[in-house]
Protein backbone atom coordinates (compact mmCIF):
# COMPACT_ATOMS: atom_id res chain seq x y z
CA UNK A 1 0.00 0.00 0.00
CA UNK A 2 1.06 3.47 -0.98
CA UNK A 3 0.39 7.25 0.03
CA UNK A 4 -1.31 7.44 -2.80
CA UNK A 5 -3.63 4.86 -2.17
CA UNK A 6 -4.61 4.52 1.11
CA UNK A 7 -7.14 2.21 1.02
CA UNK A 8 -7.83 -0.89 -1.58
CA UNK A 9 -10.76 -0.52 -3.79
CA UNK A 10 -12.69 -3.86 -4.41
CA UNK A 11 -15.28 -5.03 -6.91
CA UNK A 12 -17.29 -7.62 -5.94
CA UNK A 13 -19.30 -9.67 -8.89
CA UNK A 14 -21.83 -11.76 -7.24
CA UNK A 15 -24.92 -12.48 -7.51
CA UNK A 16 -25.58 -14.86 -4.57
CA UNK A 17 -26.84 -12.48 -1.34
CA UNK A 18 -25.82 -14.51 1.28
CA UNK A 19 -22.09 -14.70 -0.27
CA UNK A 20 -22.65 -11.20 -0.50
CA UNK A 21 -22.88 -10.68 3.17
CA UNK A 22 -20.33 -13.27 4.18
CA UNK A 23 -17.98 -11.65 1.66
CA UNK A 24 -18.29 -8.35 3.02
CA UNK A 25 -18.70 -9.18 6.56
CA UNK A 26 -15.14 -10.83 6.13
CA UNK A 27 -13.36 -7.60 4.85
CA UNK A 28 -15.52 -5.39 7.20
CA UNK A 29 -12.37 -6.12 9.90
CA UNK A 30 -9.82 -6.21 7.29
CA UNK A 31 -6.21 -5.16 8.51
CA UNK A 32 -6.08 -3.28 5.61
CA UNK A 33 -8.48 -0.52 5.11
CA UNK A 34 -10.91 -0.94 1.73
CA UNK A 35 -13.97 -0.12 0.25
CA UNK A 36 -16.20 -3.03 -1.05
CA UNK A 37 -18.40 -2.41 -4.01
CA UNK A 38 -20.70 -4.85 -5.31
CA UNK A 39 -22.55 -5.62 -8.67
CA UNK A 40 -24.96 -8.33 -8.46
CA UNK A 41 -24.15 -9.59 -11.92
CA UNK A 42 -21.86 -9.23 -15.32
CA UNK A 43 -23.80 -6.53 -16.99
CA UNK A 44 -23.63 -4.59 -13.76
CA UNK A 45 -20.30 -5.03 -13.45
CA UNK A 46 -18.79 -3.59 -17.01
CA UNK A 47 -21.33 -0.62 -16.20
CA UNK A 48 -19.20 -0.13 -12.84
CA UNK A 49 -15.96 -0.43 -14.66
CA UNK A 50 -16.97 1.66 -17.44
CA UNK A 51 -18.43 4.23 -15.22
CA UNK A 52 -21.35 4.23 -17.07
CA UNK A 53 -24.61 5.93 -15.83
CA UNK A 54 -25.44 5.75 -12.45
CA UNK A 55 -21.44 4.41 -12.04
CA UNK A 56 -20.34 7.42 -13.68
CA UNK A 57 -17.82 8.45 -10.38
CA UNK A 58 -17.69 4.85 -9.81
CA UNK A 59 -13.81 4.47 -8.23
CA UNK A 60 -11.63 2.00 -10.60
CA UNK A 61 -11.13 -1.56 -8.40
CA UNK A 62 -7.37 -2.50 -7.37
CA UNK A 63 -9.06 -5.79 -7.80
CA UNK A 64 -12.04 -7.67 -8.83
CA UNK A 65 -13.44 -10.58 -6.94
CA UNK A 66 -15.43 -12.76 -9.35
CA UNK A 67 -18.09 -15.68 -9.48
CA UNK A 68 -18.71 -17.22 -12.54
CA UNK A 69 -22.05 -18.69 -12.24
CA UNK A 70 -24.47 -14.87 -13.22
CA UNK A 71 -27.59 -14.21 -14.64
CA UNK A 72 -27.36 -11.60 -18.04
CA UNK A 73 -23.48 -12.30 -18.81
CA UNK A 74 -21.43 -14.75 -16.57
CA UNK A 75 -17.84 -14.35 -15.03
CA UNK A 76 -15.83 -15.88 -18.15
CA UNK A 77 -17.64 -13.33 -20.47
CA UNK A 78 -16.79 -10.53 -18.27
CA UNK A 79 -13.57 -11.59 -17.79
CA UNK A 80 -13.18 -11.79 -20.89
CA UNK A 81 -14.14 -7.76 -21.98
CA UNK A 82 -11.95 -6.61 -18.86
CA UNK A 83 -9.32 -8.06 -20.33
CA UNK A 84 -9.54 -7.34 -24.08
CA UNK A 85 -10.10 -3.82 -22.40
CA UNK A 86 -6.96 -1.58 -22.50
CA UNK A 87 -8.43 0.95 -19.95
CA UNK A 88 -9.08 -1.85 -17.60
CA UNK A 89 -7.29 -5.28 -18.26
CA UNK A 90 -4.35 -4.29 -15.73
CA UNK A 91 -6.59 -4.77 -13.17
CA UNK A 92 -6.27 -7.81 -11.51
CA UNK A 93 -9.56 -10.55 -11.52
CA UNK A 94 -9.56 -13.13 -9.07
CA UNK A 95 -12.60 -15.71 -9.80
CA UNK A 96 -14.37 -16.69 -6.75
CA UNK A 97 -16.58 -19.44 -7.66
CA UNK A 98 -18.55 -22.76 -6.51
CA UNK A 99 -17.21 -24.89 -9.90
CA UNK A 100 -14.49 -27.07 -9.27
CA UNK A 101 -14.95 -27.90 -12.95
CA UNK A 102 -11.51 -27.81 -14.72
CA UNK A 103 -12.75 -26.47 -17.72
CA UNK A 104 -13.78 -23.66 -15.61
CA UNK A 105 -10.30 -23.20 -14.41
CA UNK A 106 -8.59 -23.45 -17.33
CA UNK A 107 -11.05 -21.15 -19.33
CA UNK A 108 -10.40 -18.54 -16.54
CA UNK A 109 -7.05 -18.88 -16.60
CA UNK A 110 -6.61 -18.92 -20.45
CA UNK A 111 -8.66 -15.48 -20.14
CA UNK A 112 -5.72 -14.03 -17.78
CA UNK A 113 -7.90 -14.27 -14.47
CA UNK A 114 -5.17 -14.07 -11.52
CA UNK A 115 -6.27 -16.50 -9.72
CA UNK A 116 -9.02 -18.85 -9.09
CA UNK A 117 -10.89 -19.44 -5.66
CA UNK A 118 -13.34 -22.46 -5.01
CA UNK A 119 -15.84 -21.08 -2.06
CA UNK A 120 -15.42 -23.01 0.87
CA UNK A 121 -18.68 -24.50 2.11
CA UNK A 122 -19.19 -23.38 5.83
CA UNK A 123 -19.23 -19.83 7.30
CA UNK A 124 -15.75 -20.65 9.06
CA UNK A 125 -14.24 -21.66 6.07
CA UNK A 126 -15.34 -19.20 3.86
CA UNK A 127 -14.42 -16.52 6.84
CA UNK A 128 -10.97 -18.29 6.49
CA UNK A 129 -10.61 -18.14 2.59
CA UNK A 130 -11.38 -14.88 2.79
CA UNK A 131 -8.99 -13.92 5.30
CA UNK A 132 -6.50 -15.79 3.45
CA UNK A 133 -7.48 -13.23 0.65
CA UNK A 134 -7.13 -10.54 2.26
CA UNK A 135 -3.48 -11.81 3.88
CA UNK A 136 -1.99 -12.02 0.48
CA UNK A 137 -4.02 -9.62 -1.68
CA UNK A 138 -4.93 -6.94 0.42
CA UNK A 139 -1.12 -6.97 2.25
CA UNK A 140 1.68 -8.19 -0.20
CA UNK A 141 0.49 -7.26 -3.69
CA UNK A 142 1.40 -3.93 -5.29
CA UNK A 143 -1.21 -2.96 -7.62
CA UNK A 144 -0.94 -0.99 -10.59
CA UNK A 145 -1.87 3.03 -10.65
CA UNK A 146 -5.35 4.03 -11.08
CA UNK A 147 -4.80 6.84 -13.06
Amino acid sequence: MTELQPHIEILLVEDNEPDVLLTLEAFEDASVPNHMHVARDGVEALRFLRREGEYAAAPRPDVILMDINMPRKNGLEVLEEIKADPKLSSIPVVMLTTSQAEEDVRNSYLRHASGYVVKPVGFENFLSAMRAFENFWLTFVRFPPRA
